[in-house]
């Protein structure tokens, strides 16, 4: 028969390797959830003809950069706010810039703290103060009406954007790949934690959205591997206003037919027919 210090000694030792492991988790959580280019994409019109390096003054001192992207095409006279996901910097999405500056649409292609070259670490209370520099820049800088200001968000951008619409709203938001909150997506890829109680971050998409009544889209992938289609289509379930549904039939999270593609781009144009026929 076992003795019962040899059973104990085991299961203390697990409870030990458990303890360890969310403790690190919870240490760390930032560096799995943020992913940033850190180098800097050089000059905005080296890689976009026509776009200009801007600076976005956070509300705690930070000086961050971001790019202005004109319209090349015939103007709508409406700017679009991008933020991006979690991964990456503006450099990568210039292609999403040009997409909707050929539409006529002026772009601002914000870079997080962290990201880009720029300075500071990325957290959701942080991401907040930079969609908000964004959005001064757009109206007390360069004199943009509110309600010719379409929010576009990607992924982890669309909790950005959400935020924002909740205390500015705009003439329209337009969702890519939304979670209805961070802790359901972190809890379809690790299951066995307790990721709800353990994430300092929630970006409580769904919750907020549902005090929104701006016009609205949402686009998703029906094959994302990340953000499940269900989710997506909660966030345009619980959405207060006007929502159009846009899904691209087998697109996976980070598919450029999700970034630049043209269901995304006609999304973006319906958006701006809508807002315009409401104004």
């Amino acid at each position: 028969m076992l003795k019962a210090s040899s059973l104990v000694r085991p299961a203390l030792i697990v409870l030990l390797v458990i303890a360890v492991l969310v403790t690190a988790l919870w240490l760390l959580q930032r560096r799995l959830i943020f992913l940033p280019d850190t180098a800097h994409p050089g000059p905005a019109a080296q890689t976009i003809a026509g776009a200009r390096d801007v600076t976005l003054r956070t509300a705690d001192g930070l000086a961050l950069t971001a790019w202005l992207v004109p319209p090349t095409g015939p103007s709508r006279d409406m700017t679009v706010l991008v933020a991006g996901g979690n991964a990456g910097n503006r450099g990568g999405r210039a292609p999403v810039a040009r997409a909707l500056s050929a539409r006529g649409f002026t772009v601002l292609l914000l870079d997080y703290r962290g990201y880009g070259g720029n300075p500071g670490s990325p957290s959701e209370a942080g991401l907040a103060l930079d969609v908000r520099a964004a959005y001064r820049h757009l109206v007390d800088e360069a004199k943009v009406r509110p309600d010719r200001i379409i929010y576009f968000g990607e992924s982890l951008g669309c909790a950005v954007v959400t935020g924002l619409a909740v205390e500015h709203p705009p003439a329209g938001l337009l969702l890519r790949s939304p979670f209805t909150d961070l802790a359901a997506t972190a809890a379809e890829h690790y299951p066995f934690l307790p990721v709800r109680l353990m994430l300092r971050d929630r970006f409580p998409v769904a919750e907020q959205i549902a005090g929104i009544t701006v016009p609205t889209a949402v686009v998703y992938g029906t094959e994302d591997s990340i953000v499940p289609a269900e989710q997506s289509l909660a966030v345009a379930k619980a959405a207060a206003g006007a929502v159009e549904i846009t899904p691209v039939e087998g697109a996976d999270h980070n598919d450029a037919v999700l970034f630049e593609g043209d269901e995304v781009m006609a999304a973006v144009d319906r958006l701006a027919d809508r807002i315009e026929g409401e104004s």
